[in-house]
């Protein structure tokens, strides 16, 4: 195949037109029309063989992932998926694997209604970069800097199975294969929260999706909006196969393992009953687990409110 007979066949050609792309692939630039009185939230990711994901991993699943973690920033922002943009390297044109790579990523897409608008392609080391476009209500945008003292804290779903999995193939933890395949699928088909974000706007205040670990996340919530946090460790959600660990190391995944892709969010505490509300509506469950407060730092306590002190680092791509 060439450049153009695969964008073509494996891209282009599987996905129907939107009225609000009035010209996609196949030009210079594409052209998208905005709604009145929305801005465009933009996000881009970038996942790297050997970095973000296992050589030879599954490419169906791959295709999820790579626009999963974008969406998972649109519903941080509480912004609708509109469209993105795509640029693929391969170390070779393989029909199965652009098959099954593109399976997976439009069945996610035409979920959110998110439209492949353009992109690039190349011959070289496996990379996948996405750059999603979402619209948002300028007024209604969670922001990681609009935290107040006295809200909720909050999180979407469950923590730490993702991590879990990371060690199982690692070798660092010993997994049965059903508990290994359980978490695996945590880790490779993360759901992003996009509803949960779209029925917190006008509810909570500021949101972060957790991408590096509950706690290096909500620290940049806590930075940007210049506030301290006590965190419930015991209060936090725990992934069904992670909860049959003990509990150090349940506090360790859920606090510092990343690739969650859930939703940690704060709210005022007169709104409670709203965000279960928007919960339901979403069908994701949520769970409070601590509060924002002037004082500066992090504190991080037990149910019986001693403090506790843990060595957790978030993923960094330089370090890590």
């Amino acid at each position: 195949m060439t450049e153009f007979e695969l964008i073509r066949r494996y891209f282009t050609e599987r996905q129907p037109p939107q009225a609000y792309v009035p010209l996609g692939i196949g030009d210079d630039c594409a052209l998208m029309s905005a709604r009145a009185g929305m801005q465009l939230a933009v996000s881009s990711d970038m996942l790297v063989e050997g970095r973000h994901f296992f050589a030879g991993a599954d490419a169906r699943m791959l295709g999820h992932k790579a626009l999963a973690v974008n969406l998972s920033d649109l519903a941080a922002m509480g912004a609708e998926p509109r469209a993105f943009t795509l640029a693929l390297a391969l170390p070779e044109a393989r029909e199965d694997w652009l098959q099954e790579f593109s399976q997976g990523l439009f069945d996610l897409a035409q979920r959110h209604g998110c439209q492949l608008i353009g992109g690039d392609t190349t011959r070289g080391p496996l990379t996948i970069s996405i750059t999603v476009l979402g619209e948002v209500a300028p007024a209604l945008a969670l922001r990681r800097d609009a935290g107040r003292p006295g809200d909720d804290l909050w999180v979407s779903g469950e923590l730490g199975d993702a991590r879990l999995a990371l060690a199982g193939y690692l070798q660092q933890q010993v997994l049965p294969a059903s508990e290994q395949e359980q978490s695996g699928m945590r880790m490779h088909m993360p759901l992003p929260r996009v509803q949960l974000g779209l029925a917190l706007r006008g509810i909570a205040h500021a949101a972060i999706d957790i991408s590096d670990g509950l706690a290096g996340d909500l620290k940049h919530v806590l930075h940007r909006s210049g506030l301290g946090a006590t965190l419930w460790c015991d209060s936090i959600p725990v992934g069904a196969v992670l909860a049959k660990q003990d509990r150090r190391l349940q506090r360790e995944f859920c606090l510092s393992g990343g690739d969650d892709y859930e939703l940690c969010f704060s709210a005022p505490a007169a709104h409670r009953a709203a965000v279960l509300a928007a919960a339901q509506q979403a069908a994701t469950p949520v769970s409070r687990i601590g509060y924002l407060e002037t004082t500066p730092g992090l504190r991080i306590v037990d149910a019986q409110d001693q403090l506790q002190f843990f060595q957790l680092s978030s993923f960094d791509h330089f370090i890590s």
